[in-house]
């Protein structure tokens, strides 16, 4: 036993919208690279050029001949080969050829997930080449993964803001007592940066950029001097179509994702009066758990105090806690093996 105990090669994987996590049973987080896929493509048929980082810097500046493009949509899959072709290399990559036999492997999907959704995630990694595939519910995930005591008997509320969603759920005794997903995420953010310069400087910048000043000066609350940190961004003058270089603000910054911070601010306000009247008093006590990439957004732990009155936790690894909570429930199957779903 000890023997095939030592080749065991179980992962969990965080399939992100924005990045792939992949976590090693007794190894912890080894990689983390953005899901993204480049093609090359000839005569109609498409060729693996590169994925993850490699991949990523293609994207927006590729010529005819090569696509870039990113398989997961919203935190499901939206393009199936793809998806597929990204696995398989992600699970290579973090085995070299050490590994002895297939991985089971156990992946994280968004709650509001349809049954066809999780069907085909689920293809996907078996025919990537896992011997099992389970399933386990982002939430869950996200709040094992920040430390919160899910299998008590008392409300704890996780807000898990990804790339491409995020989720709000309400979690007692190990499972989800209430959770709403909504299509707002890192993404959504990069695009309201993209269209506030369209729209009100008249500069068109690409993803890329965007995502540099969301990560670099992003906030969720306008600065107290009314301008904060700056930067300088380049892109495309719309008036005169050349190239132009101009000063971006925080103060500005905010203005642009005032909309999607709103929106999750109103994700957890209906959450709030959706959870059993006990179980929100558990969570006054305990507040509200953030975690995600899109946690990290300067301030939104602030913004959301002052919209709800709750105290609210940023998480320790915001970007690594599904990926840490998903590992868990592989260390500890037999405790959660009523979260983990192996047949839908």
């Amino acid at each position: 036993m000890a023997f095939g105990g030592l080749f065991s090669t179980d992962i969990a994987i965080d399939l992100g919208t924005a990045n792939t996590l992949i976590y090693v049973k007794g190894k912890g987080v080894i990689l983390n690279e953005p899901s993204v896929v480049a093609f090359h493509v000839k005569d109609g048929k498409k060729q693996v050029l590169a994925v993850g980082e490699d991949a990523k810097l293609m994207l927006g500046r590729t010529p005819g001949s090569i696509e870039a493009i990113r398989p997961m949509r919203e935190g499901v899959i939206a393009d199936f080969d793809s998806a597929e072709e990204m696995i398989k290399y992600f699970i290579k990559k973090v085995f070299k050829r050490t590994t002895f036999s297939k991985p089971k492997v156990i992946v994280c999907v968004p709650h509001g997930a349809t049954p066809v959704e999780k069907r085909a995630i689920r293809q996907s990694v078996l025919s990537a080449g896992a011997r099992k595939a389970g399933l386990i519910a982002e939430p869950i995930a996200a709040a094992i993964g920040a430390g919160m005591p899910i299998t008590d008997p008392t409300g704890s509320m996780v807000v898990d803001i990804g790339g491409g969603t995020t989720e709000v759920a309400v979690l007692s005794l190990g499972d989800v007592v209430y959770a709403r997903s909504v299509r707002i995420g890192g993404d959504r953010m990069d695009e309201s940066i993209i269209n506030y310069l369209r729209r009100s400087h008249n500069l068109l910048i690409g993803e890329s950029t965007a995502e540099r000043v969301k990560t670099q000066i992003g906030t969720a609350r306008m600065p107290d001097d009314g301008r904060g940190a700056a930067m300088m961004v380049r892109g495309r003058d719309l008036l005169n179509g050349i190239p132009k270089e101009m000063e971006i603000t925080q103060a500005m910054v905010a203005e642009a994702l005032a909309e999607p911070v709103q929106q999750i601010c109103e994700a957890v306000m209906v959450a709030l009066e959706a959870t059993p009247p006990d179980l929100g008093a558990d969570i006054v006590d305990r507040g509200v758990m953030l975690t995600g990439g899109g946690a990290m957004l300067g301030d939104l732990d602030l913004a959301l105090r002052e919209q709800t009155g709750l105290s609210i936790t940023l998480a320790d690894q915001p970007m690594n806690c599904v990926a840490l909570g998903t590992g868990k429930a592989l260390e500890f199957e037999k405790q959660l093996r009523h979260v983990i779903d192996y047949d839908s």
